[in-house]
């Protein structure tokens, strides 16, 4: 995990219609980043439908919502388009973006050992720090408890 408080590691990664998002073009807003292992699976389907629906909240907290995983740019629009989603996805498909953000680590699942994304977000202020971290998220009640978390850091 990022320690709280750090600058958040700068990126730019295409987004799901290929146009290139950058953390220094979203200076000055908040910053909801989270890390999912791959799209049209149930808990990733969850989440970025849970994120969806409260969009609008985030809206009114001067925020944005960018979801990463390895997935192509073809596969988040087809997974937007599916689940109707209105949320950012970025592809970080040589998983640079993971690693620098300490997502990506060994994952154990039914006896067998791989490397993958470990479910992650983290709250980036407008001066770009790390202002919370989840890691090994439960995708039940994470999107409340991280609107909740932003209310009282902008409070």
């Amino acid at each position: 995990m990022l320690e709280l408080g750090t600058q958040a590691p700068e990126f730019c990664l295409p987004n799901q219609d290929e146009t290139e998002i950058c953390l220094r073009d979203l200076s000055g807003k908040w910053i909801i980043l989270y890390f999912y292992p791959k799209d049209n699976t149930p808990g990733c389907t969850t989440e970025a439908c849970d994120f969806t629906n409260a969009l609008p909240n985030f809206e009114d907290l001067d925020a944005v919502i960018l979801g990463v995983s390895p997935d192509s740019p073809k596969k988040h629009r087809n997974f937007i388009e599916k689940k109707e989603l209105k949320i950012t996805l970025l592809a970080d498909e040589e998983k640079t973006l993971c690693e620098l953000y300490d997502v990506w680590k060994l994952k154990k699942f039914m006896g067998r050992e791989y490397m993958g994304v470990v479910r992650t977000t983290y709250i980036i202020s407008p001066e770009g720090k790390i202002a919370a971290a989840w890691d090994k998220v439960r995708v039940k009640g994470h999107v409340e408890a991280v609107e909740e978390q932003l209310k009282t850091l902008q409070g």
